[in-house]
């Protein structure tokens, strides 16, 4: 049996609410991060870039992740340390470098517990409630060879999806 197909704008309305509803929002997708066996939860198809990210008194090599979704940017980077001590400072020169960004938007911060996360230096995340959103998550995992990757995960915007942060945050994978 065919169904005859009718010209005009009701048919091409009618399609374009069936594609619609075959692309949500949110693609959530596992995309691997760095080369120590991280996982991520992506909501969509992410851009890879490198960049040499100014940190203290030098700059640090750093891989980057990251799409746009649901009217808010998801990111991860990625930078590898020689040791613990040098992962401890790279994560705090980090979060310093974030706080001067935001100027005075009133911040939450917390120390969130995330499966196989190196215990030092701690996971840490910060939140602000402004308009323009930006929640961050920072996080080290030692490799096998006994040195450590550092990562900051961030959602800045608002997302129209109320579950977006948490999903993201929450969908790490790390061995």
């Amino acid at each position: 049996m065919s169904i005859p197909l009718r010209s005009g704008r009701p048919a091409l309305f009618a399609a374009a609410v069936v594609l619609a509803a075959c692309s949500p929002t949110f693609n959530w997708r596992e995309v691997p991060i760095g080369d120590a066996g991280v996982i991520a939860l992506l909501p969509c198809k992410p851009e890879r870039a490198t960049r040499d990210l100014p940190l203290g008194t030098g700059t640090i090599p750093v891989d980057m992740a990251g799409c746009k979704a649901g009217g808010a940017t998801f990111a991860v980077a990625h930078a590898r340390a020689e040791s613990a001590e040098q992962a401890e400072l790279w994560l705090r020169a980090w979060h310093t470098a974030t706080r001067s960004q935001l100027a005075d938007a009133p911040v939450v911060e917390s120390s969130p517990v995330l499966a196989r996360a190196a215990p030092s230096p701690a996971p840490a995340r910060l939140d602000t409630q402004a308009t323009t959103g930006a929640h961050v998550l920072w996080f080290a995992h030692f490799r096998p060879d006994g040195k450590a990757s550092v990562y900051q995960a961030t959602v800045s915007g608002a997302p129209s999806s109320g579950e977006a942060v948490a999903t993201f945050f929450e969908g790490f994978r790390i061995p």
